[in-house]
């Protein structure tokens, strides 16, 4: 019961600074990006995932839980164009019921030009993020777990720098027999502390729902992921079909609306050692319709392999054909290492 209060603490705290931010632009688009190859080769996000994974629980604290205990897990991306990120996680039980976990990002985008307002150079830059992390879990029943990240943000671009508070709140409800997964969660909430300029800049607030289901001894299991709930219409911009016309055609349609929200997922683990992902997000096809887009559009795959007490994970994604993204996990299981 104490472990309940202290999660609706948190989540009232979080509740208070968002009202700090009634203000501004969105901002801070980072904090959904992916440190976990697992959860990036379904798609980009998975809440509903069961794995021994400490890095999933950036997705949702709700997927940790007392088995992820003594694990780490070292993460790396190769973003679009230059940008690099890293990030270390640790996870591990706290008593039979209760988990907690740590972490830290650090992203880099790169040397970026400067320019005088007369159009004169003036060096360069390199903006970055970083981003520090506490997580909790609690599990209600043997079915029911609940979870709440908190997330100390710190932003320098140039000369300047904002500092934020976030959280994410997580609930997976998991069904062992006949392996299904369901979970919702509130991610981002919050706001800044110190601001950029004059305006308080929004956080990227979503609300995503989530489902994984296997079929009894086999290896496949699929999952849909809904994201962005908070916000029906998401048009887009897309070179029109004919050729004919130039310019861009904003198109904006119930079908178009409806699976810009889904993620697609299947996923192959033969055995708790070996897993494939194969995923296809439309709203990241759609995205670059506008763009140089290609046939993987859309499309992002990871594969993972456990030895012992360590394990690798890799995922790739091509959104645009001049442009592909990476990520590596490197994890370690402190405590199997150790007996």
């Amino acid at each position: 019961m104490k472990s309940f209060r202290a999660i609706l603490l948190l989540a009232s705290l979080s509740h208070c600074v968002s009202s700090w931010s009634q203000t501004g632009r969105s901002a801070y688009e980072f904090l959904d990006i992916p440190t976990s190859s697992h959860a990036f080769g379904l798609g980009g996000t998975n809440i509903a995932l069961i794995d021994d994974d400490v890095s999933l629980t950036q997705d949702n604290p709700a997927l940790l839980g007392p088995e992820i205990d003594k694990a780490a897990v070292l993460s790396y991306m190769h973003y679009l164009g230059s940008a690099n990120f890293a990030g270390i996680r640790y996870g591990m039980a706290a008593g039979d019921r209760e988990a907690w976990a740590i972490g830290i990002r650090y992203l880099n985008y790169g040397d970026i030009m400067a320019y005088q307002p007369d159009g004169s150079p003036d060096g360069s830059f390199s903006p970055s993020d970083m981003v520090f992390e506490g997580s909790f879990s609690h599990d209600f029943s043997d079915r029911l777990r609940g979870g709440i990240n908190m997330k100390l943000i710190y932003s320098s671009y140039e000369r300047y720098s904002a500092v934020a508070l976030a959280s994410d709140i997580g609930l997976n409800y998991y069904d062992d027999e006949h392996d299904f997964s369901l979970s919702l969660a509130f991610k981002n909430m919050g706001g800044q502390l110190k601001r950029f300029e004059e305006k308080y800049d929004h956080l990227p607030f979503d609300i995503q729902l989530g489902f994984m289901k296997g079929f009894d001894d086999s290896p496949f299991s699929f999952g849909i992921t809904a994201f962005n709930l908070t916000k029906w219409n998401l048009p887009y911009y897309s070179h029109p079909e004919d050729g004919q016309q130039e310019g861009l055609e904003l198109k904006s349609g119930f079908g178009s609306n409806l699976f810009r929200h889904l993620i697609f997922c299947a996923q192959y683990m033969p055995s708790r050692q070996f897993y494939i992902d194969l995923a296809y997000n439309y709203k990241t096809r759609t995205d670059m319709s506008a763009y140089q887009r290609n046939f993987l559009s859309g499309f992002s795959a990871g594969v993972g392999i456990r030895v012992s007490s360590f394990s690798i994970g890799l995922a790739y994604a091509m959104p645009h054909k001049s442009a592909s993204t990476l990520l590596l996990n490197l994890g370690m299981n402190i405590g199997e290492l150790l007996q």
